[in-house]
């Protein structure tokens, strides 16, 4: 009888460059509640303590979204990360937002991290090579493990071109079982871990399609898996966003197999004690922005957070803000994800970036009624496709100006139902007058005179904040289901 092992799995997903602690919303009953959380001082005091607890047997892992979101992150291009995140010792991760930068930036990075970047999807178009290392074998307490990474499909698809410039991605899906056999025959690994930005719905197809993944470290839909599930054999987990979640995983493995597992989601809180280094490390990236970072540019009313996929009162004010200075009649942006609460009271610049640190130009465009109700559609698919594999992006696209009405559980491009501009229903012949953040608010195959202003987003919200002596950003319904 061989004897079973111990094995400790560590994950952190979408944290989006929030070096500190910063609010979070939860849910209690019917509330939005929030709570200070996260931060990578607490979370290297909580990778240490699973070290201390668990020596030699444990392996931790980063799906992506790490080095882009917050001012600290965008300044240097991802380089300040750098240091923090070596201290936390990962073993691996792989990649989305990072690309934000610019392939050649994220490889400078990708050089200076003392694990690898790993991603079997991620090409080089000059020569059709893997850009990255496909796999790792990482040896943990007399076990080998094998972990696979799947990078972000929808990088060369539904982001700004330049996140992808020489590079092409596919879904992953065809390379990972030529994979896992050579880490299950060549490699001889106990146990195969797949390393996934592709998303939660994408990743129980996947798993559900593809034999022989023990473990599948979820990303990208900044789902709170308090609850590991199984399909087809393989546990998968998620844990959150921001930082503010870790997800362990404590495995007994013998004969190549896991024999029992136990999950838990932790909640990075308040009162666990950061570690010093760390501290000491955040504190030197952010000592000559702290006056800047700290200016109080206005107050809200409303709490500004990105919770709900249809509609956010966070981009409610961003896309007020470029509404108003532009003269549009609709406003549009990315249905981001990201982004830390800002509670009603002040707001910081700190906070302004946290709503927008791509920090894009505003542009503007003239769109036909025929190309809205298209443009919609087109993104109500990539939210809700009924394949998994063609949900791309965010949630859905943020708008201002306009409502539509329609139906989730509707085929691609028959979804909706009723589309107002302006209160007066769309007329699919008329041309509207539209502002927007990025191709990913109006991709580039919509809208005629399309033109980038000469300010950017930043400019736009601080300005609109500091006129209002106490901004509201309600919910709308600008997108509604019925």
């Amino acid at each position: 009888m061989v004897d079973e092992k111990s094995l400790t799995i560590l994950q952190l997903n979408d944290s989006h460059g929030y070096f500190e602690i910063h609010p979070e919303l939860f849910w209690e009953g019917n509330r939005e509640v929030y709570r200070r959380v996260g931060g990578y001082a607490r979370i290297s005091t909580l990778f240490s303590r699973i070290r201390e607890e668990c020596r030699g047997a444990v392996i931790a892992l980063d799906n992506g979204d790490t080095i882009h979101g917050t001012f600290g992150a965008v300044e240097n291009h991802g380089e300040e990360l750098v240091p923090i995140l070596n201290h936390l010792a990962f073993d691996g991760m792989t990649a989305h937002w990072e690309f934000a930068y610019g392939p050649k930036q994220f490889d400078r990075i990708v050089d200076k991290l003392d694990y690898p970047m790993l991603a079997v999807n991620c090409y080089r178009e000059k020569d059709g090579d893997l850009a990255y290392r496909p796999y790792a074998v990482i040896e943990r307490n007399d076990l080998k493990v094998g972990v696979v990474g799947v990078a972000a499909t929808i990088v060369d698809k539904t982001m700004p071109a330049h996140f992808s410039e020489g590079l092409s991605f596919t879904l992953g899906k065809q390379e990972l079982p030529g994979y896992i056999e050579k880490l299950r025959d060549e490699e001889r690994v106990d146990l195969v871990v797949v390393l996934s930005h592709l998303g939660y719905p994408q990743e129980l197809q996947l798993a559900e399609d593809i034999d022989g993944i023990d473990l599948l470290l979820s990303g990208h839909t900044h789902n709170r898996v308090y609850e590991a599930v199984t399909v087809n054999g393989t546990i998968i987990i998620q844990s959150g966003c921001h930082g503010s979640f870790i997800g362990r995983l404590d495995l007994n493995v013998s004969d190549r197999k896991i024999k029992v597992f136990r999950h838990e989601l932790i909640t990075v809180e308040e009162d666990i004690e950061p570690d010093p280094s760390v501290e000491d490390m955040i504190d030197g990236v952010f000592r000559s922005h702290r006056d800047y970072l700290d200016t109080i540019v206005g107050k809200t009313r409303t709490a500004l957070n990105r919770s709900r996929v249809l509609e956010s009162t966070m981009d409610n004010l961003l896309l007020g803000s470029i509404k108003e200075y532009t003269g549009a009649e609709i406003a549009f942006s990315n249905g981001w994800r990201y982004g830390a609460p800002v509670l009603p009271g002040p707001i910081t610049m700190n906070d302004v970036w946290n709503i927008v640190p791509t920090n894009p130009p505003v542009s503007v465009c003239e769109l036909s009624g025929l190309e809205l109700w298209r443009m919609m559609e087109e993104n109500l698919e990539h939210t809700f496709s009924r394949n998994p594999y063609m949900q791309m992006g965010g949630y859905v696209k943020r708008c201002a100006g306009l409502s539509v009405y329609f139906k989730v559980e509707n085929p691609k491009g028959k979804r909706i139902q009723e589309f107002f501009i302006g209160g007066k229903r769309l007329d699919k012949r008329k041309t509207y007058c539209a502002c927007y953040l990025t191709a990913q608010g109006v991709p580039t195959r919509y809208g005629a005179e399309r033109k980038n202003l000469e300010v950017r987003a930043i400019d736009i919200l601080t300005e609109y904040v500091e006129r209002n002596a106490s901004v509201i950003a309600g919910y709308r319904g600008s997108v509604v289901p019925i």
